[in-house]
């Protein structure tokens, strides 16, 4: 045991080294942005640990989503610039943690967004927790969203903003990709979650799948695929070392037809950060060629776009969201998530 402990540890310096260089590597101008962005969002977080979109709403799902991008930066707990409001952050959503193993409200009729946001965002945590004690309720707090995340699932293997039970069986495309990242990221580490749970929602995934090869809305309405969730789908199955599948090869091309380029039909269905937050880390993965090559425009379109106080402030959801979503972006190559590693 004490030797498999050793070389993880020396594993996870390694890993931790090589991503420093990446990061150490990278235009000045794209980190200065990733950090003023980051800086902004240090200012709105609440005493109680929280941030929340406009009109106070996703508390649990923006708290999640900004401290991910903050991991990325390479903070963690206990360590960095951002180590404070990490931290705070994880002890709000630890405290959301319900006794059936929800993370987050039952009155929010869109919990699972923020309960499968915050799974991925603790289980990287998890893996880099330094306080012993802190970590062992980690481990108890995910175990238990798992259990959570598997009896929230359809019969058809898909989950809607609620769970089956409270949401009479609905599910859709782009909260069950939610789901599926964070169980991912869960298993990735060391929590466990059934096979079976994340096989019938792969099996979701394809039912969903439409002749151009694109994802659409839901099963219970069609209505045509649509860019933002197909590209949310294939950033699904890469999680899940679904690369060479017909249906993982279908899902890039039509996200090289609809997602990329001046062509992309992303912007006519709205949810532009939505798309390229999960389509970033697609085209990473796909190593450095193709990143280049993506990571150029995106990243100086996204440049064009912060305002002077380093925040970003498109779409009707609000600023913290697209602030987190645009730093992680930029941030991704940095390699310090395992769930973004490639």
């Amino acid at each position: 045991m004490q030797q498999v402990l050793v070389v993880g540890v020396v594993l996870a310096m390694i890993c931790g080294t090589a991503a420093s260089v990446r990061a150490d590597k990278k235009d000045p101008k794209l980190k200065l942005a990733a950090r003023r962005g980051l800086d902004w969002l240090v200012g709105e977080q609440h005493r109680s640990g929280y941030w929340e979109a406009n009109q106070g709403q996703y508390r649990v799902a923006m708290t999640a989503l900004v401290g991910n991008a903050m991991l990325c930066e390479g903070s963690t707990t206990t360590r960095g610039q951002y180590a404070k409001p990490i931290s705070a952050a994880v002890d709000y959503l630890i405290d959301k943690s319900q006794p059936n193993g929800l993370i987050g409200y039952k009155d929010d009729f869109h919990y699972t967004y923020g309960h499968g946001f915050s799974m991925l965002f603790l289980s990287q945590v998890f893996g880099e927790e330094e306080n012993a004690q802190r970590r062992e309720k980690l481990r108890e707090v995910l175990t238990k969203a798992v259990q959570f995340c598997g009896e929230a699932q359809t019969p058809d293997g898909g989950w809607g903003y609620v769970s089956a039970k409270d949401g009479n069986n609905f599910d859709e495309g782009s909260t069950c990709v939610t789901q599926v990242q964070g169980l991912r990221a869960c298993r990735n580490a060391g929590i466990p979650v059934p096979k079976e749970v994340i096989d019938k929602a792969l099996e979701y995934i394809r039912k969903c799948m439409t002749a151009d090869g694109g994802i659409q809305y839901s099963l219970r309405n069609p209505s045509g695929s649509r860019p933002p969730i197909s590209a949310a789908a294939i950033a699904c199955l890469f999680n899940s070392g679904e690369y060479e599948n017909e249906t993982a090869k279908k899902l890039l091309k039509y996200c090289e037809r609809n997602v990329e380029g001046n062509n992309s039909q992303a912007q006519m269905f709205g949810h532009w950060h939505y798309t390229h937050y999960y389509y970033a880390q697609v085209q990473y993965r796909l190593g450095d060629d193709k990143w280049s090559k993506y990571y150029g425009p995106i990243s100086k379109q996204i440049l064009a776009q912060q305002s002077a106080n380093g925040a970003w402030k498109e779409g009707h959801v609000g600023p913290v969201y697209v602030t987190a979503i645009n730093a992680t972006i930029l941030q991704i190559d940095n390699g310090f998530l395992p769930i973004y590693q490639r």
